[in-house]
């Protein structure tokens, strides 16, 4: 990672390369997770079929816009730290659980799925707010606004669930 000329303090200082440097490996993977999840999201909305689906399918198909924000931000916050976002020969897909079904009435599997990725996203983005503590406030307090859309989205399906089960 290039070092800076001018920050004296804060994450951007050369003193706490080493921080940046394990913060933006940590963002990266939040970006391919979010970018991975409006793969999927986008997938099982149009896919998803029923009157119980419906639903589901509409919340899915409005995370999209939300989950593709958040990958934005993401992305923007590894360029203000010197790091460089990732371009798509660089996306190696991690979620089984959220692959679109061929029976698209199986509407409790994508919820299952969905409660997976989000459940996923508040793990990791802890993570990340606890290597920035101290450190990098910035990042800390984006992440944070972030992880409160992920608990969000995590109970609205697991409310679902419920009525499922």
């Amino acid at each position: 990672m290039p070092t800076t000329r001018h920050a004296s303090a804060g994450i951007l200082s050369d003193a706490n390369a080493a921080k940046r440097e394990e913060i933006v490996q940590l963002l990266t993977k939040a970006y391919w997770m979010e970018m991975e999840t409006v793969i999927s999201y986008l997938s099982n909305s149009s896919n998803l079929d029923g009157v119980r689906a419906e639903e589901i399918a509409e919340n899915l198909a409005n995370d999209v816009t939300e989950e593709l924000g958040h990958a934005k931000l993401f992305a923007e916050r590894i360029k203000d730290l010197y790091g460089t976002p990732p371009g798509s020969m660089d996306f190696t897909p991690e979620q089984t659980y959220l692959q679109t079904h061929e029976d698209g009435t199986d509407v409790v599997s994508v919820i299952k799925g969905v409660i997976e990725a989000e459940a996923g996203a508040i793990e990791h983005y802890t993570r990340i707010i606890e290597a920035c503590d101290g450190v990098d406030w910035a990042t800390q307090d984006m992440v944070i606004d972030i992880l409160r859309d992920e608990e969000n989205h995590l109970r609205t399906f697991e409310r679902y669930l419920s009525e499922y089960e």
